[in-house]
Formats: C-alpha cells, sequence, structure tokens
C-alpha cells in the first residue's frame, strides 16, 4: 500500500510503495511558533505548479485548521531543507517532490509522528527488514 511517513524529528518523508520503502527525502517543516502537527491524514488535493513559494507541486492535506490548508510541497527556498522553518508544511526539494508526485493518488495515507531517530523503527538505518529484497537506501548527509 502506498503511504507517506514524515518523521519530523529525522526532518525526512519516507515513501512507501506496494514494496517497502521506495525511497526518502530530506525536507523542511514547521517552525516553533507554527509547528507541523503530529498525526493520520490524507492527500486529498493536487495541484502542478501552485505558484507563489510552494514550488512545483503541491499535496494538500485534510489537517483540520482555521489558518489556511496545511501540504507537502516544493520549495523556492532550496536553502531551507534540513530546517524546522515552514507555517506548518512540509517542504521537499522541487526535484524531490516531483519524482513522487504522479505516485500519490488521492487519499493516500500520511502519518506525521516526532520520534527521536535514530531509534525510529521506520528509519531503514536502524530496521533493514522495511527494505525490500535487494534494495539499499541511501540517506544522504
Amino acid at each position: 500500500m502506498k503511504r507517506l511517513l514524515i518523521d519530523l524529528s529525522a526532518r525526512r518523508l519516507t515513501y512507501y510503495d506496494e514494496h517497502g520503502i521506495a525511497n526518502s527525502y530530506p525536507i523542511a517543516i514547521g517552525k516553533p511558533s507554527t509547528p507541523t502537527p503530529v498525526g493520520q491524514y490524507q492527500v486529498i488535493n493536487k495541484i502542478i505548479h501552485p505558484g507563489g513559494g510552494l514550488g512545483s507541486r503541491w499535496m494538500e492535506l485534510n489537517i483540520p485548521t482555521d489558518g489556511g490548508p496545511y501540504g507537502i510541497h516544493g520549495t523556492n527556498n532550496p536553502s531551507s531543507i534540513g530546517l524546522a522553518v515552514s507555517n506548518g508544511c512540509i517542504r521537499m526539494y522541487n526535484h524531490d517532490i516531483e519524482a513522487i508526485f504522479s505516485h500519490i493518488p488521492l487519499y493516500t495515507p500520511v502519518e506525521i509522528v516526532a520520534s527521536q531517530w535514530p531509534s525510529n523503527p521506520y528509519n531503514p538505518t536502524v530496521n533493514p527488514n522495511l527494505l525490500y529484497p535487494g534494495q539499499q537506501l541511501v540517506i544522504p548527509e
């Protein structure tokens, strides 16, 4: 089953396909004053070239809010990746979100956790059983 796991502590988004972990990407997350909310959500809307600072792709999540929507999106500020700087959204490099965008259908489950990485059982460097046979996941520094 396709799903996304967002680990706020590790600042990583992991994409799972039918075989297990397909890839993992560095992300930016919400700053302390506007944190990314943990929980179980779904992708409810997708837009190519959304405009503004949202980079080349936007995937809206069904996170309840009184303000604007939360989403996973690209960025026109790639130096922000790896930092806690957003208003709660999850930022990715444009080339990374473009790589998974077409593979993520509407209503794909998205789990956002705040683990104590690297003890996170979803982290393939700790639990290699999550990889499918022959796969090696290289996490850039």
